[in-house]
């Protein structure tokens, strides 16, 4: 299943080089909404990995993005207890990366530059 998530991004993680083979990088949306007259604040955390992992250099704390993610489940027993563990597998990220703490973007380019004479 394709999931995905809107918010802004409160924390990003150095890569970890988990394994010979095997790298990963964590980072964390923060994720508000209101309900009547209250704000509810998630932070939710993410991880990417293998080349995934550089996809993160491009964005700063305070930037708002959307991450694509899939649900992963494992099953883990260590001394004959089972437990779980969820990872929110982010596979692609989008938004507007900014130059400092104003969400100037990268992106977009001044009004001026765009094109009025476009053909259609």
């Amino acid at each position: 299943m394709d999931f995905q998530l809107t918010g802004t991004i409160h924390e990003i993680y150095p890569s970890q080089q988990k394994t010979e083979k095997f790298k990963s990088r964590e980072f964390v949306l923060k994720v508000s909404k209101e309900i009547g007259e209250r704000e509810i604040t998630d932070y939710v955390k993410f991880q990417t990995t293998q080349d995934k992992c550089e996809v993160l250099d491009k964005y700063k704390v305070g930037n708002t993005v959307t991450a694509h993610f899939n649900i992963r489940g494992r099953e883990w027993e260590k001394d004959g207890k089972k437990s779980y563990f969820t990872n929110l597998d982010a596979w692609r990220i989008e938004g507007n990366q900014v130059t400092n703490d104003t969400a100037a973007s990268y992106n977009t380019p001044p009004a001026d530059e765009f094109d009025d004479k476009l053909p259609f």
